[in-house]
């Protein structure tokens, strides 16, 4: 909540952009499209990223399990390069990975597994924050896609109580210092399910935690406006962070930091306009 001075003014925070850096040659939007993962993360930092998010496992549908060393091969020398410079978080669900990850000079974890695994619980005391997100599969459905689309997984009694139940849930077992909730959009949520996560994100930012909200390219934005290929969804990936920034998130996970850039600052700009 800002201060009362900031009210007067119209002056609120504006949220962080993070840069993704898949290291990944199977991501579903950016696998393989960058020869070098440091390159690619020295251009986010340049375009302006407030932190990186760097991982060495995708999660998309189909997408091959791999082993914590093979993630560490990946992930530890981006890691190296830039911890120290700015916030480094690390995108994984394996504690071992984790720590190494720690020990590399990377502050926050995301664990897209939701920290439901102990071992993780542990690992993030390792961390100054964590990130903890929702979703109804465990690694193995989330890469062989049982956790997309399946009946049982999108069916929700309430969804923004079991989502905000699960996350607050969760964030009260992390032993990191400052913890952000995640609403999941696209896992084990339909489309409109995601966008009814979007439209309703002052519900969760209501519960006092810290929102990161991760919609970039998705495909809960290829399914509502019928653009399957994601190369072509950045005007909708700058809709939904217009719509989380306007719903009081605290950080947006994107692949496009220089255009994500320019909404939150024009928007910061127009709130901080004193006439």
């Amino acid at each position: 909540m800002g201060t009362t001075e900031e009210s007067r003014s119209g002056a609120r925070a504006a949220p962080l952009v993070v840069g993704i850096v898949n290291v990944t040659p199977d991501s579903f939007y950016d696998g393989g499209r960058y020869p070098s993962a440091i390159h690619h993360a020295e251009q986010l930092v340049a375009e302006g990223a407030d932190w990186l998010d760097i991982g060495g496992e995708s999660t998309r549908p189909g997408a091959a399990a791999v082993s914590a060393a093979e993630e560490c091969r990946r992930v530890l020398p981006v890691i190296a390069a830039f911890a120290g410079t700015l916030p480094i978080s690390i995108d994984t669900t394996k504690p071992e990975v984790a720590r190494a990850a720690a020990a590399a000079g990377a502050t926050i974890l995301n664990d897209v597994s939701g920290l439901t695994d102990p071992e993780m619980i542990a690992a993030s005391a390792d961390f100054a924050s964590v990130i903890i997100m929702h979703n109804r599969g465990t690694p193995q459905s989330l890469r062989s896609g049982t956790a997309f689309g399946a009946l049982g997984s999108t069916a929700y009694a309430d969804l923004l109580t079991e989502v905000t139940g699960f996350l607050l849930e969760r964030a009260a077992a992390a032993r990191a210092e400052t913890v952000y909730i995640d609403p999941g959009i696209g896992f084990g949520k339909s489309a409109d399910q995601s966008l009814a996560l979007l439209r309703h994100l002052p519900h969760l930012v209501a519960a006092g935690l810290p929102v990161l909200v991760g919609a970039s390219r998705k495909s809960f934005i290829g399914q509502t406006l019928g653009i399957p290929d994601p190369v072509d969804r950045l005007p909708g990936s700058l809709a939904a962070a217009a719509t989380a920034y306007h719903h009081g998130a605290a950080a947006l996970r994107v692949h496009d930091v220089a255009a994500t850039r320019q909404v939150v600052d024009l928007l910061t700009a127009i709130h901080s306009a004193s006439t």
